[in-house]
């Protein structure tokens, strides 16, 4: 039995969650979601709590308990806080404008870049400070696929740094040429 499978997960008050024989709806302030069990899963709730059960002893369905139970606990983590993840934006030249659910990126290629963000996730600049993009929403897989697709489009390079990278990411620094003697 899965460590974090078996720990039960708290529904939080201001949440509805309807457990069918196969599915799960979650509903709360921040959107709904939904979620398929995957074979040989189910889920109950007793006094305000969910728990996730395994049907048997199979290594396939072990390893879809404690994902089930993970993925549950971000659908309602996320339809109560939301989910966030930030990017900086680094070089010169290199810019970013966010209008509703689209963003446009300048980042030295000939071209602009525009990206639609999927339906769910929004996509704002930092009040503050214009380097920062911020990428929210109640599905947290679908927030850090456009995060992760957003930063492919140019990732930091070692030697001067420039390019995309998440708020707080370290990115190790290469020494450029030496000069010849």
């Amino acid at each position: 039995m899965s460590r974090i499978g078996k720990l039960p997960v708290a529904i939080v008050s201001g949440v509805s969650v309807t457990v069918t024989k196969a599915s799960i709806a979650v509903k709360g302030p921040k959107g709904s979601l939904s979620f398929d069990f995957p074979e040989g899963i189910s889920a109950k709730e007793e006094d305000g709590l969910l728990v996730v059960e395994c049907s048997s002893e199979d290594r396939k369905v072990r390893a879809f308990h404690g994902l089930t139970r993970s993925i549950v606990f971000n659908m309602i983590e996320g339809v109560t806080k939301g989910h966030e993840k930030q990017l900086e934006i680094i070089g010169v030249g290199y810019r970013a404008k966010a209008t509703g659910s689209k963003i446009d990126l300048t980042l030295g290629f000939s071209h602009p870049v525009s990206l639609d963000a999927p339906e769910g996730v929004s996509v704002v600049m930092h009040e503050k400070e214009k380097n920062i993009v911020i990428i929210s929403g109640a599905d947290k897989q679908k927030v850090g696929e456009f995060a992760a697709n957003i930063r492919k489009l140019k990732k930091p390079e070692p030697y001067k740094g420039k390019g995309i990278r998440y708020v707080g990411e370290y990115v190790r620094r290469k020494a450029g040429k030496s000069a010849a003697k």
